[in-house]
């Protein structure tokens, strides 16, 4: 049996190809082919009995993305039931991009914890349920998620106090 990485080198791109044609999008390729090796990855015992590895892959990344493309159909005949969208759909302001980018340098789960708590209003027994932790847990990284986002901050809420 040939080694996930093996696998992997000698026909992602074949996959990827195999994929865009049914796809028409690359990016959708490149992510239903990368789903299929995180499931060869997430059971290898399974992978490794298996036959003809490309065959296996190529079934599972077809599966992803026919999954997808139902979904996508579902959820378009959904938005049209639902009307035209409003007239002005108001872009990412200037402030919103920042704080995004000053949450993305913290640790996934106090981002996790300041969105859920500030952004979405949860109170900290619901994020806790939500996140499986103690509510202690939840209150250390959201102490420890404002420390971390203070200086990253700083700088564009001086901006915005200046203006």
């Amino acid at each position: 049996m040939e080694s996930l990485r093996e696998v992997y080198d000698g026909c992602y791109r074949r996959l990827v190809a195999q994929l865009y044609t049914l796809c028409g999008s690359l990016a959708e390729a490149e992510d239903a082919v990368q789903e299929a090796f995180v499931r060869a990855v997430e059971k290898p015992r399974r992978f490794a009995q298996v036959e003809n590895p490309e065959a296996w892959l190529r079934t599972v990344a077809l599966n992803v993305a026919r999954s997808r493309y139902r979904r996508t159909v579902v959820f378009h005949g959904l938005i049209s039931r639902s009307g035209p969208p409003p007239a002005a759909v108001p872009g990412l302001s200037p402030d919103h991009v920042a704080l995004v980018d000053a949450l993305r340098q913290l640790p996934w789960e106090q981002r996790e914890a300041l969105t859920l708590f500030h952004l979405v209003d949860l109170p900290i027994r619901d994020i806790a349920l939500h996140l499986g932790v103690p509510e202690g847990t939840v209150k250390a990284r959201l102490t420890r998620g404002r420390a971390r986002l203070a200086p990253l901050v700083r700088d564009f809420i001086e901006e915005i106090d200046h203006v």
